[in-house]
């Protein structure tokens, strides 16, 4: 397998996924201790939802979302003050050779699984799932 193996849209590696999730659940251990001293993110509960890694490993993207999708931008900047320290205590918790670069991002999955539910509870839809009655079937069971 080639190194240029991911640059094409291909599906993280094992590595690249358990070492994403260490700097996620690294990164959400120093948010519920309160090892990071901001007055956004003291009045804030953020939810580090997920991490991406880079296929070298150098670079994390950090998605967060504050409880209730407030102040979202706020909090990224939060993070973003404190990034250095963030880089420095992910080094200090997952062995890499090198400790990632770190970026934040506010999360938009949970956007797109609300939208994906209003379309699925939406009239048009509904009207298409139910079962025709037995009044617009003919004989042969099909529907007229």
């Amino acid at each position: 397998m080639s190194r240029t193996h991911h640059a094409h849209g291909a599906e993280p590696s094992q590595r690249m996924l358990r070492v994403a999730e260490l700097v996620r659940h690294s990164i959400a251990q120093m948010l519920s201790r309160g090892e990071i001293v901001d007055p956004v993110l003291e009045t804030h509960v953020v939810t580090v939802s997920r991490v991406t890694m880079s296929p070298d490993l150098k670079l994390a993207t950090v998605y967060v979302m504050p409880l209730g999708g407030k102040d979202g931008e706020e909090v990224v900047r939060a993070f973003e003050r404190h990034k250095k320290f963030l880089r420095g205590e992910i080094a200090h918790h997952v062995n890499l050779k090198f400790a990632p670069e770190v970026r934040f991002r506010i999360d938009d999955s949970f956007d797109n699984v609300a939208r994906i539910d209003a379309l699925l509870n939406s009239e048009r839809v509904r009207r298409d799932l139910e079962q025709p009655s037995d009044q617009d079937k003919d004989e042969n069971g099909a529907r007229q």
